[in-house]
């Protein structure tokens, strides 16, 4: 080895020291893995998940999980909020994690800040979507919400509901709706968007095909909608089609039964995410499940089942809320099924790197 090569080994090691201590050595390239290293399916299963956990400090394990490129990130809840402050320091702390190439883009942190009573992180909006009134105060609060979350780390907001309520509706009950004409949730919810990519927080509005005339929340009760096909599409789906045309990055799927389509949960429905969301709207971000644990999908099997179900319907994150636990069991769940044959393998990257490339927009 030369002097001269010596020496540039030298400065390198020297740069790289004081990159790292200042944070920067801590980043990675924003960009999939190269065909010449790609992914396994190990980090292809992890891609589809976003963990949550119990308590204000995030579990050992799921920080070895992300340094293994083996998750796409975290989901938060009031259980692991103690302040904007505390979470701020803890999803930092995650960022951090050296990852392997082409895994260093920003994890995404998701949680529900929708307003009202709903909501993860102390602070704005206060206002419930029920009692928004015009667009002008709904893409205030959207912008409220952006900033609550973004002071505690957070860049995903799983919000707003964007389905349009009929009478006894369970969310009209919780006051989580913008009210009961397409129109009118439709302009309210897009607003909601707009506040929020203002300040720079991703949204995933739910829940579609459209919840509004639920008279059960699917969190304690399977729910089944009776709706025509015809209604599903000029009324539920309208708010949708609308947020899809505006450049939505990611839209959660709803846990209901719809037999006007499939007697299947639209979330583990290949009719329903396949064939209309992604076909007939042409949706080509990011579909995220509501919470794949609850009663509504209890009779579909272990959590590792219904994770490989829904991936195998197009979600591209199964969302697990109860515990770390259960995204683990999604997580074996997926690799099984990818390594029996019952996922392709290709689906599974190429959903992957959909997860991948809505994280690297974060980083611009």
């Amino acid at each position: 080895m030369s002097s001269r090569t010596t020496y540039g080994l030298a400065v390198g090691h020297l740069l790289a020291a004081l990159l790292s201590m200042i944070g920067i050595g801590q980043l990675r390239p924003a960009v999939a893995p190269t065909p010449e290293r790609p992914m396994t399916v190990r980090q292809a299963a992890g891609q589809h998940l976003v963990f949550a956990y119990d308590g204000l400090v995030p579990p050992p394990d799921l920080r070895r999980r992300i340094a293994r490129g083996e998750a796409a990130g975290v989901i938060l809840f009031a259980r692991n909020v103690r302040s904007a402050a505390q979470v701020r320091a803890t999803m930092r702390s995650l960022q951090r994690i050296r990852r392997p190439p082409g895994f260093g883009a920003p994890l995404l942190v998701m949680a529900d800040q929708e307003g009202g009573a709903v909501r993860r992180i102390p602070g704005a909006p206060a206002r419930a979507a029920a009692d928004v009134e015009t667009a002008s105060q709904a893409r205030f609060d959207g912008r409220a919400a952006a900033r609550t979350l973004r002071s505690a780390g957070v860049n995903v907001n799983l919000a707003p509901v964007a389905d349009v309520a009929r009478p006894g509706a369970a969310l009209e009950g919780e006051r989580r709706t913008y009210g009961r004409t397409a129109a009118r949730v439709t302009r309210l919810a897009v607003a909601f968007v707009a506040g929020l990519r203002d300040g720079r927080v991703l949204a995933a509005p739910k829940h579609f095909p459209g919840f509004g005339a639920a008279r059960v929340n699917t969190d304690v009760a399977p729910a089944r909608i009776e709706s025509s096909l015809d209604t599903l599409r000029s009324v539920d789906e309208l708010p949708f089609t609308a947020l899809v045309a505006d450049g939505a990055p990611a839209l959660m799927a709803s846990t209901a039964v719809y037999p006007a389509l499939d007697e299947r949960p639209a979330a583990l429905s290949r009719a329903w995410m396949r064939d209309e969301l992604r076909r007939r709207l042409g949706f080509g971000g990011v579909v995220v499940s509501d919470d794949l644990g609850t009663p509504a999908v209890a009779s579909f099997g272990t959590n590792g089942r219904r994770a490989a179900l829904a991936v195998a319907a197009g979600i591209d994150i199964p969302l697990f809320a109860g515990s770390y636990r259960a995204g683990v069991e999604a997580f074996g769940g997926i690799v099984a099924a990818t390594r029996s044959g019952d996922l392709d393998r290709g689906a599974l990257r190429a959903k992957a790197r959909r997860v991948l490339r809505m994280r690297a927009t974060l980083a611009r």
